[in-house]
């Protein structure tokens, strides 16, 4: 089984790379975005009718929520055309691709956690161009895969974690939104699970048939912002002070959902994956990042 994956220098990329690890009759192939710019479909279907992979994880997206009120046009161009151009070349070399896409196309207002089957109302430009991926990846073959994750951080890119641990050592106090709930998720387990995933797809004798459609992963637990940030502080030994704010304190260009915890039963009963609390996954993802040296 050959699997290529896209964005290989982005957070989640990199936490994939990590991952893998060594098994009989399963290669893996890291592409970054100046290897294969997925909004490029000449390059896309060069690269995938080359390679002819099994399996395509798109980790490559436009992910800077609040430029995109501004980038519109390149925000869609990754988002949905870049999808929709890995979802046709992989159809054409019989590919299953996996999309990962984002919990910011629920916020319809509920205060329950979101099934994978709930309607979708995305606000702003990042949450629409990614459900349009959604759709896109879907609708060129229903057998592809959808992950929505959530509040991704991990030790590589740039995310909540990494802002938080310098604001940390930089400042004796922070203010953090408190009324924006959801669950964080780790690279580190995000990237483990999609592994184990391909593996399932690998053993299943029908070549992953059964394995389609829309997937909710995140870590377990609920919290918001705010906790994140004072669990942050409290695992890396920070003495900076977090305080409770309201969004309405912290206004930025493109909205966040209030609300966005999403129920994980699916794909904790298809692909028989245990998942850990987000409290656990955070403590084990700050003691695994690598130290940086003391000026």
């Amino acid at each position: 089984m050959r699997i290529l994956v896209t964005g290989a220098n982005g957070q989640l990329g990199q936490a994939l790379q990590g991952a893998v690890r060594p098994v009989p009759g399963m290669e893996w192939h890291f592409h970054s975005r100046a290897e294969l710019d997925i909004s490029d479909p000449d390059m896309v279907d060069s690269l995938v009718r080359f390679l002819r992979p099994d399996i395509i994880i798109n980790a490559a997206a436009y992910t800077a929520v609040d430029r995109a009120e501004s980038e519109a046009e390149q925000a869609y161009r990754i988002n949905r055309d870049g999808a929709g151009h890995l979802a046709q070349s992989g159809k054409a070399v019989g590919a299953k691709l996996i999309q990962i896409s984002t919990d910011y196309v629920y916020d319809n207002g509920r205060a329950i956690p979101y099934l994978e089957t709930d309607p979708v109302r995305p606000q702003g430009v990042y949450a629409r161009s990614k459900q349009a991926g959604e759709e896109a990846v879907l609708q060129a073959d229903p057998t592809n895969m959808v992950i929505r994750t959530s509040w991704l951080y991990g030790p590589a890119g740039t995310n909540f974690l990494k802002t938080m641990i310098r604001l940390g050592r930089e400042k004796p106090s922070i203010g953090v939104v408190f009324d924006q709930v959801g669950s964080p998720t780790c690279t580190i387990d995000l990237a483990e699970a999609l592994v184990a995933m391909v593996q399932r797809i690998q053993d299943d004798p029908s070549g992953g048939a059964g394995f389609q459609g829309i997937f909710n992963y995140s870590n377990e637990g609920v919290c918001s912002w705010y906790d994140l940030a004072v669990g942050i502080m409290r695992y890396t030994g920070s003495t900076c002070e977090v305080r409770p704010i309201r969004s309405a304190d912290y206004p930025t260009p493109a909205s966040r959902p209030a609300y966005s915890v999403m129920d994980k039963a699916r794909i904790k009963d298809t692909f028989g994956l245990q998942i850990a609390h987000w409290r656990d996954a955070l403590e084990r993802c700050i003691r695994e990042m690598p130290k940086e040296p003391v000026a």
